[in-house]
Protein backbone atom coordinates (compact mmCIF):
# COMPACT_ATOMS: atom_id res chain seq x y z
CA UNK A 1 0.00 0.00 0.00
CA UNK A 2 1.71 3.69 -0.61
CA UNK A 3 -0.75 6.35 -1.57
CA UNK A 4 -0.67 10.20 -1.64
CA UNK A 5 -3.16 11.89 1.34
CA UNK A 6 -4.06 15.43 1.68
CA UNK A 7 -1.15 17.44 3.72
CA UNK A 8 2.19 18.36 3.76
CA UNK A 9 4.56 18.40 7.12
CA UNK A 10 1.56 18.11 9.41
CA UNK A 11 0.32 14.86 8.04
CA UNK A 12 2.18 12.69 10.19
CA UNK A 13 1.89 11.37 13.27
CA UNK A 14 2.66 14.08 16.37
CA UNK A 15 4.02 16.56 14.31
CA UNK A 16 2.35 20.39 14.10
CA UNK A 17 3.51 23.55 11.86
CA UNK A 18 2.44 26.90 11.78
CA UNK A 19 3.35 30.00 9.01
CA UNK A 20 3.08 33.90 9.90
CA UNK A 21 3.95 37.07 8.96
CA UNK A 22 6.29 38.63 11.32
CA UNK A 23 7.24 41.45 9.09
CA UNK A 24 10.67 40.69 7.48
CA UNK A 25 9.26 40.77 4.66
CA UNK A 26 6.50 43.94 3.64
CA UNK A 27 3.29 42.26 3.82
CA UNK A 28 3.91 38.20 3.46
CA UNK A 29 4.28 35.04 5.61
CA UNK A 30 8.09 35.38 6.15
CA UNK A 31 8.06 32.64 9.27
CA UNK A 32 7.68 28.92 9.63
CA UNK A 33 7.73 26.73 12.50
CA UNK A 34 7.96 22.90 12.86
CA UNK A 35 7.27 20.92 15.92
CA UNK A 36 7.15 17.46 16.63
CA UNK A 37 5.95 15.47 20.31
CA UNK A 38 8.92 13.80 21.03
CA UNK A 39 12.56 13.99 20.14
CA UNK A 40 13.27 12.75 16.28
CA UNK A 41 15.83 11.19 14.51
CA UNK A 42 17.92 13.57 12.29
CA UNK A 43 19.13 13.72 8.76
CA UNK A 44 20.44 16.66 6.30
CA UNK A 45 21.67 16.72 3.17
CA UNK A 46 23.44 20.42 2.50
CA UNK A 47 24.76 23.14 -0.27
CA UNK A 48 28.01 22.08 -2.32
CA UNK A 49 28.75 25.37 -2.66
CA UNK A 50 32.31 26.67 -0.50
CA UNK A 51 29.90 29.72 0.25
CA UNK A 52 27.37 28.11 3.29
CA UNK A 53 24.95 30.61 5.18
CA UNK A 54 25.15 30.44 8.54
CA UNK A 55 22.05 28.12 9.35
CA UNK A 56 23.53 25.68 6.90
CA UNK A 57 26.99 25.55 8.88
CA UNK A 58 24.37 25.14 12.17
CA UNK A 59 22.24 22.32 10.75
CA UNK A 60 25.28 20.48 9.57
CA UNK A 61 26.45 20.95 13.56
CA UNK A 62 22.82 19.35 14.80
CA UNK A 63 22.72 16.26 11.95
CA UNK A 64 26.46 15.29 12.13
CA UNK A 65 26.71 15.64 15.69
CA UNK A 66 23.92 15.92 17.75
CA UNK A 67 21.48 13.89 15.59
CA UNK A 68 18.54 13.94 16.53
CA UNK A 69 15.63 17.58 16.81
CA UNK A 70 12.67 18.10 17.74
CA UNK A 71 11.99 21.73 16.43
CA UNK A 72 12.47 23.80 12.91
CA UNK A 73 12.37 27.60 12.31
CA UNK A 74 12.49 28.92 9.01
CA UNK A 75 12.06 32.84 7.54
CA UNK A 76 12.11 34.09 4.32
CA UNK A 77 13.36 37.19 3.28
CA UNK A 78 16.47 37.25 4.06
CA UNK A 79 19.15 34.43 3.94
CA UNK A 80 21.59 34.90 6.67
CA UNK A 81 24.30 34.02 4.41
CA UNK A 82 28.02 36.07 3.64
CA UNK A 83 26.98 37.49 7.63
CA UNK A 84 30.22 35.92 9.22
CA UNK A 85 30.12 35.55 13.04
CA UNK A 86 27.21 37.54 13.58
CA UNK A 87 25.10 35.69 11.24
CA UNK A 88 26.06 32.03 13.06
CA UNK A 89 25.59 33.73 16.25
CA UNK A 90 21.74 34.80 15.22
CA UNK A 91 21.46 30.87 14.25
CA UNK A 92 22.45 30.25 17.71
CA UNK A 93 20.27 33.23 19.73
CA UNK A 94 16.89 31.62 17.37
CA UNK A 95 17.85 28.34 18.12
CA UNK A 96 17.91 29.49 22.10
CA UNK A 97 14.65 31.23 21.69
CA UNK A 98 13.17 28.06 20.50
CA UNK A 99 14.84 25.87 23.17
CA UNK A 100 13.83 27.93 26.15
CA UNK A 101 10.39 27.95 24.82
CA UNK A 102 10.22 23.88 24.06
CA UNK A 103 12.09 23.24 27.32
CA UNK A 104 14.80 21.57 25.13
CA UNK A 105 18.62 21.83 24.38
CA UNK A 106 19.50 24.26 21.89
CA UNK A 107 21.24 21.45 19.73
CA UNK A 108 17.91 20.12 18.82
CA UNK A 109 16.43 23.24 16.99
CA UNK A 110 17.26 23.34 13.51
CA UNK A 111 17.29 26.38 11.32
CA UNK A 112 16.43 27.58 7.97
CA UNK A 113 16.32 31.26 6.15
CA UNK A 114 15.85 31.61 2.17
CA UNK A 115 15.95 35.51 0.61
CA UNK A 116 18.63 38.19 -0.11
CA UNK A 117 22.02 37.26 0.51
CA UNK A 118 24.22 39.95 2.98
CA UNK A 119 21.48 41.18 5.14
CA UNK A 120 21.33 40.43 8.94
CA UNK A 121 18.43 38.97 10.31
CA UNK A 122 16.06 41.41 12.39
CA UNK A 123 16.67 39.43 15.55
CA UNK A 124 13.82 41.04 17.29
CA UNK A 125 11.52 40.14 14.61
CA UNK A 126 12.55 36.69 14.29
CA UNK A 127 12.30 36.28 18.23
CA UNK A 128 8.90 37.48 18.54
CA UNK A 129 7.85 35.59 15.68
CA UNK A 130 8.78 32.10 17.80
CA UNK A 131 7.04 33.37 20.68
CA UNK A 132 3.91 34.15 18.49
CA UNK A 133 4.23 30.95 16.79
CA UNK A 134 4.16 28.44 19.21
CA UNK A 135 0.54 28.65 20.67
CA UNK A 136 -0.52 28.53 17.38
CA UNK A 137 0.84 25.47 16.55
CA UNK A 138 -1.48 22.61 14.71
CA UNK A 139 -1.86 19.20 13.18
CA UNK A 140 -4.04 20.04 10.63
CA UNK A 141 -3.89 20.65 6.70
CA UNK A 142 -4.48 24.16 7.42
CA UNK A 143 -1.31 24.41 9.28
CA UNK A 144 0.77 22.59 7.46
CA UNK A 145 0.25 25.03 4.31
CA UNK A 146 0.44 28.41 5.98
CA UNK A 147 4.35 26.53 6.95
CA UNK A 148 4.63 25.91 3.03
CA UNK A 149 3.70 29.51 2.61
CA UNK A 150 5.73 30.80 4.62
CA UNK A 151 8.93 29.57 3.26
CA UNK A 152 8.19 30.99 -0.66
CA UNK A 153 10.29 33.89 -1.81
CA UNK A 154 9.79 34.15 -5.55
CA UNK A 155 7.37 30.82 -5.68
CA UNK A 156 4.38 31.20 -7.38
CA UNK A 157 2.71 28.24 -5.63
CA UNK A 158 3.23 26.26 -2.21
CA UNK A 159 4.81 22.98 -2.53
CA UNK A 160 4.08 19.91 -0.40
CA UNK A 161 2.92 16.51 -0.44
CA UNK A 162 1.79 13.29 2.01
CA UNK A 163 2.00 9.92 1.19
CA UNK A 164 1.15 6.91 2.88
CA UNK A 165 2.18 3.11 3.39
CA UNK A 166 2.08 0.28 5.24
CA UNK A 167 4.96 -1.24 7.46
CA UNK A 168 4.65 -4.23 9.53
CA UNK A 169 1.08 -3.95 9.83
CA UNK A 170 1.09 -0.15 10.81
CA UNK A 171 0.24 3.42 8.98
CA UNK A 172 3.37 5.38 8.20
CA UNK A 173 3.28 8.94 6.55
CA UNK A 174 5.88 10.88 5.05
CA UNK A 175 5.12 14.37 4.73
CA UNK A 176 6.97 17.08 3.04
CA UNK A 177 7.12 20.82 1.95
CA UNK A 178 9.39 22.66 0.13
CA UNK A 179 10.23 25.97 -1.75
CA UNK A 180 12.35 27.12 -4.36
CA UNK A 181 12.13 28.82 -7.95
CA UNK A 182 15.24 30.31 -8.69
CA UNK A 183 19.21 30.10 -8.25
CA UNK A 184 18.39 26.40 -8.53
CA UNK A 185 20.74 24.04 -9.87
CA UNK A 186 22.00 20.58 -9.22
CA UNK A 187 24.56 19.41 -6.57
CA UNK A 188 22.26 19.67 -3.68
CA UNK A 189 20.84 21.63 -4.96
CA UNK A 190 17.96 24.13 -4.82
CA UNK A 191 16.54 25.29 -2.21
CA UNK A 192 14.53 24.36 1.05
CA UNK A 193 12.93 20.92 1.84
CA UNK A 194 11.51 19.38 5.22
CA UNK A 195 10.35 16.37 5.23
CA UNK A 196 9.07 14.36 8.50
CA UNK A 197 7.79 11.03 9.09
CA UNK A 198 6.56 9.54 11.54
CA UNK A 199 8.58 6.09 11.03
CA UNK A 200 10.66 4.48 13.70
CA UNK A 201 13.99 4.28 11.75
CA UNK A 202 17.51 4.64 13.35
CA UNK A 203 19.50 8.06 12.56
CA UNK A 204 22.38 6.02 10.37
CA UNK A 205 19.79 3.90 7.76
CA UNK A 206 17.77 7.84 8.13
CA UNK A 207 20.73 9.51 6.83
CA UNK A 208 21.51 6.64 4.17
CA UNK A 209 18.22 6.93 2.72
CA UNK A 210 18.12 10.49 2.14
CA UNK A 211 21.67 10.93 1.17
CA UNK A 212 21.25 7.99 -1.50
CA UNK A 213 17.67 9.80 -2.79
CA UNK A 214 19.06 13.54 -3.24
CA UNK A 215 21.11 12.21 -5.97
CA UNK A 216 18.05 11.16 -7.84
CA UNK A 217 15.63 13.33 -7.09
CA UNK A 218 16.43 16.93 -5.98
CA UNK A 219 20.18 16.94 -7.82
CA UNK A 220 18.75 16.39 -10.52
CA UNK A 221 16.60 19.67 -11.39
CA UNK A 222 18.01 22.95 -12.89
CA UNK A 223 16.44 26.54 -12.86
CA UNK A 224 19.29 28.15 -13.81
CA UNK A 225 22.56 27.06 -13.13
CA UNK A 226 23.06 28.46 -9.75
CA UNK A 227 24.16 26.53 -6.87
CA UNK A 228 22.56 28.33 -3.78
CA UNK A 229 24.30 29.10 -0.31
CA UNK A 230 21.57 27.68 1.49
CA UNK A 231 20.51 24.81 -0.09
CA UNK A 232 18.78 22.68 2.58
CA UNK A 233 16.65 19.21 3.51
CA UNK A 234 16.18 18.22 6.69
CA UNK A 235 14.44 14.79 7.33
CA UNK A 236 12.98 14.23 10.79
CA UNK A 237 11.71 10.82 11.87
CA UNK A 238 9.71 10.30 15.41
CA UNK A 239 8.83 7.07 15.61
CA UNK A 240 5.50 7.47 16.46
CA UNK A 241 3.83 5.04 14.20
CA UNK A 242 4.53 2.49 16.33
CA UNK A 243 5.70 0.25 13.46
CA UNK A 244 8.98 -2.12 13.74
CA UNK A 245 11.76 -0.15 14.16
CA UNK A 246 13.90 -0.34 11.09
CA UNK A 247 17.42 -0.79 11.89
CA UNK A 248 18.56 -2.77 9.03
CA UNK A 249 18.39 -2.37 5.01
CA UNK A 250 15.56 -4.93 4.64
CA UNK A 251 12.14 -5.02 2.87
CA UNK A 252 10.72 -2.83 5.40
CA UNK A 253 13.28 -0.31 4.62
CA UNK A 254 13.29 -0.58 1.00
CA UNK A 255 9.20 0.42 1.24
CA UNK A 256 10.38 3.09 3.10
CA UNK A 257 13.05 4.93 0.57
CA UNK A 258 10.09 4.18 -2.16
CA UNK A 259 7.72 6.52 -0.17
CA UNK A 260 10.42 8.89 0.53
CA UNK A 261 11.63 9.03 -3.01
CA UNK A 262 7.61 9.64 -4.54
CA UNK A 263 7.59 12.54 -1.58
CA UNK A 264 11.14 13.86 -3.17
CA UNK A 265 10.23 14.01 -6.65
CA UNK A 266 7.02 15.44 -6.44
CA UNK A 267 8.64 18.30 -4.23
CA UNK A 268 11.84 18.61 -6.89
CA UNK A 269 9.27 18.62 -9.97
CA UNK A 270 7.11 21.06 -8.01
CA UNK A 271 10.39 23.31 -8.04
CA UNK A 272 11.46 22.86 -11.36
CA UNK A 273 8.15 23.76 -13.23
CA UNK A 274 8.03 26.88 -10.97
CA UNK A 275 11.36 28.10 -11.61
CA UNK A 276 11.12 31.72 -12.23
CA UNK A 277 9.18 33.34 -14.90
CA UNK A 278 8.47 29.37 -15.98
CA UNK A 279 5.66 28.55 -18.37
CA UNK A 280 6.52 24.71 -18.82
CA UNK A 281 8.36 22.15 -16.82
CA UNK A 282 11.13 20.15 -18.89
CA UNK A 283 12.07 16.89 -18.49
CA UNK A 284 14.67 14.79 -19.38
CA UNK A 285 15.34 11.04 -19.97
CA UNK A 286 18.39 9.75 -21.35
CA UNK A 287 17.62 5.86 -21.82
CA UNK A 288 20.16 2.99 -22.92
CA UNK A 289 22.76 4.30 -21.47
CA UNK A 290 26.04 1.98 -20.52
CA UNK A 291 25.55 3.17 -17.01
CA UNK A 292 24.07 5.49 -14.47
CA UNK A 293 26.86 7.96 -14.41
CA UNK A 294 26.62 8.35 -18.30
CA UNK A 295 23.05 8.81 -18.13
CA UNK A 296 23.22 11.04 -15.25
CA UNK A 297 25.70 13.29 -17.16
CA UNK A 298 23.90 13.78 -20.40
CA UNK A 299 20.56 14.43 -18.97
CA UNK A 300 22.04 16.95 -16.62
CA UNK A 301 23.68 18.65 -19.20
CA UNK A 302 20.75 18.64 -21.25
CA UNK A 303 18.26 20.36 -18.88
CA UNK A 304 20.74 23.06 -18.09
CA UNK A 305 21.24 24.28 -21.83
CA UNK A 306 20.38 27.50 -22.00
CA UNK A 307 19.71 27.36 -25.46
CA UNK A 308 17.66 24.31 -25.58
CA UNK A 309 15.73 25.75 -22.18
CA UNK A 310 14.97 29.03 -24.84
CA UNK A 311 13.71 26.76 -27.49
CA UNK A 312 11.52 24.72 -24.90
CA UNK A 313 9.82 28.30 -24.43
CA UNK A 314 9.68 29.56 -27.76
CA UNK A 315 8.17 25.88 -28.49
CA UNK A 316 10.41 25.47 -31.13
CA UNK A 317 12.10 21.55 -31.90
CA UNK A 318 15.18 22.73 -32.46
CA UNK A 319 16.76 19.22 -31.43
CA UNK A 320 20.43 20.42 -32.59
CA UNK A 321 20.95 22.04 -29.30
CA UNK A 322 20.26 18.84 -27.66
CA UNK A 323 22.58 17.24 -29.01
CA UNK A 324 25.10 19.80 -29.19
CA UNK A 325 24.73 19.81 -24.76
CA UNK A 326 25.32 16.24 -25.20
CA UNK A 327 28.54 16.35 -27.04
CA UNK A 328 30.01 18.84 -24.53
CA UNK A 329 28.66 16.75 -20.88
CA UNK A 330 31.87 14.72 -21.07
CA UNK A 331 30.29 12.02 -21.48
CA UNK A 332 31.20 9.45 -24.27
CA UNK A 333 28.62 8.68 -27.20
CA UNK A 334 28.22 7.98 -30.69
CA UNK A 335 26.23 10.71 -32.19
CA UNK A 336 25.23 8.93 -35.01
CA UNK A 337 23.20 6.35 -32.86
CA UNK A 338 20.85 8.64 -31.16
CA UNK A 339 17.36 8.98 -31.40
CA UNK A 340 15.39 11.45 -29.93
CA UNK A 341 12.10 11.64 -29.26
CA UNK A 342 9.54 14.78 -27.78
CA UNK A 343 6.60 14.06 -25.37
CA UNK A 344 3.48 15.87 -23.55
CA UNK A 345 -0.03 15.22 -22.81
CA UNK A 346 -0.17 16.62 -27.03
CA UNK A 347 1.19 12.98 -28.20
CA UNK A 348 4.65 11.62 -29.05
CA UNK A 349 7.07 12.62 -31.96
CA UNK A 350 10.31 10.97 -32.92
CA UNK A 351 12.37 14.12 -34.32
CA UNK A 352 15.65 11.97 -34.95
CA UNK A 353 17.10 8.81 -36.01
CA UNK A 354 20.80 7.65 -35.70
CA UNK A 355 21.47 11.32 -35.48
CA UNK A 356 19.77 12.60 -38.43
CA UNK A 357 16.15 14.49 -38.59
CA UNK A 358 13.25 12.35 -39.25
CA UNK A 359 11.63 14.49 -41.75
CA UNK A 360 8.79 15.44 -38.96
CA UNK A 361 6.61 18.04 -39.04
CA UNK A 362 7.25 20.91 -37.24
CA UNK A 363 3.91 21.77 -36.78
CA UNK A 364 3.31 18.10 -35.19
CA UNK A 365 6.43 19.04 -32.87
CA UNK A 366 5.19 22.47 -32.15
CA UNK A 367 1.67 21.49 -30.66
CA UNK A 368 4.00 19.20 -28.39
CA UNK A 369 5.89 21.16 -27.21
CA UNK A 370 3.55 24.35 -26.42
CA UNK A 371 1.99 21.91 -23.39
CA UNK A 372 2.69 22.92 -19.87
CA UNK A 373 4.81 19.76 -19.15
CA UNK A 374 7.39 18.80 -22.04
CA UNK A 375 10.00 15.87 -22.17
CA UNK A 376 12.94 15.17 -24.03
CA UNK A 377 13.61 11.31 -24.59
CA UNK A 378 17.16 10.74 -25.84
CA UNK A 379 18.49 6.90 -26.66
CA UNK A 380 22.22 6.08 -26.87
CA UNK A 381 21.96 3.05 -27.33
CA UNK A 382 24.74 1.74 -25.31
CA UNK A 383 23.12 -0.23 -22.60
CA UNK A 384 20.25 -0.40 -20.41
CA UNK A 385 21.18 2.06 -17.86
CA UNK A 386 19.00 5.71 -17.90
CA UNK A 387 18.40 8.67 -15.58
CA UNK A 388 15.96 12.18 -15.77
CA UNK A 389 16.68 15.37 -15.10
CA UNK A 390 13.75 18.41 -14.32
CA UNK A 391 14.17 22.06 -15.28
CA UNK A 392 11.81 24.67 -17.01
CA UNK A 393 11.94 26.94 -19.86
CA UNK A 394 13.84 30.16 -19.77
CA UNK A 395 10.90 32.98 -20.20
CA UNK A 396 11.57 36.55 -20.71
CA UNK A 397 10.30 37.22 -17.01
CA UNK A 398 13.77 35.46 -15.52
CA UNK A 399 15.55 38.55 -16.51
CA UNK A 400 13.04 40.33 -15.00
CA UNK A 401 12.59 38.59 -11.88
CA UNK A 402 15.95 38.79 -10.56
CA UNK A 403 17.04 42.30 -11.79
CA UNK A 404 15.06 43.80 -9.40
CA UNK A 405 15.02 41.09 -7.00
CA UNK A 406 16.07 43.01 -4.18
CA UNK A 407 13.97 46.14 -4.85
Amino acid sequence: MKRIIEGGVTAPKGFQAVGIAAGIKRKKKDMALIYSEVPCAAAGTFTTNIVKAAPVKWDQMVVHEHKKAQVVVVNSGIANACTGQEGYGYCRQTAQKAAQLFGIQDEEVLVASTGVIGKQLPMDKITAGIEQMKPMLSDSVQAGTLAAEAIMTTDTVKKEIAVQIEIGGRVVTIGGMSKGSGMIHPNMCTMLSFVTTDADISQELLQKALSDNVKDTYNMISVDGDTSTNDTCLLLANGLAGNTPITQENEDYYLFCEALDQVNTHLAKCMAADGEGATALFEVKVIGAKDKEQAVTLSKSIVTSTLTKAAIFGHDANWGRILCAMGYSGASFDPEQVDLYFESAAGSLQIIKNGVATGYSEEEATRILSEKEVTAIADVKMGKAQATAWGCDLTYDYVRINADYRS
